[in-house]
């Protein structure tokens, strides 16, 4: 019996591939094994078919609302792969500090600072 639906698994999956790449995705599946496929296909019949499966808000907007959400939790790795999908989706230079601003307004300084570090880092390799 599966934990998920599969319906919701596979749009989920060409949701998570639209943003964050084929590549990325393709490669995190391939490296699940017995005791993380489970959470692997959940997370995403989950987040990416149920929370982003619709077409209520757009990738562009769930993704600003992703980076303002993950940026306040301070979860700089996966800030960093949801920039990239950010940025994928037609989020601006300009919308990303912006949202940086908002989470050093309500999360402090520091988170701010962290967030730019790592938008730097993505922004001058894509020099």
């Amino acid at each position: 019996m599966s934990v998920f639906d599969e319906d919701l698994f596979a749009k989920g999956l060409e949701k998570r591939k639209a943003t964050l790449g084929a590549d990325y995705v393709e490669k995190n599946l391939a490296a699940a094994d017995e005791f993380t496929r489970p959470f692997q296909e959940a997370m995403t019949a989950w987040c990416w078919g149920f929370g982003w499966g619709d077409d209520v808000i757009d990738a562009k907007t769930r993704s600003m609302m992703n980076l303002a959400m993950i940026g306040a939790l301070g979860k700089m790795t996966e800030w960093e792969i949801h920039l990239k999908g950010a940025i994928k989706n037609g989020v601006s230079k300009e919308e990303v500090r912006a949202i940086i601003h908002v989470v050093g307004i309500y999360c402090g300084v520091p988170q701010s600072l962290e967030c730019f570090r790592v938008a730097k880092r993505i922004y001058d390799v894509e020099k």
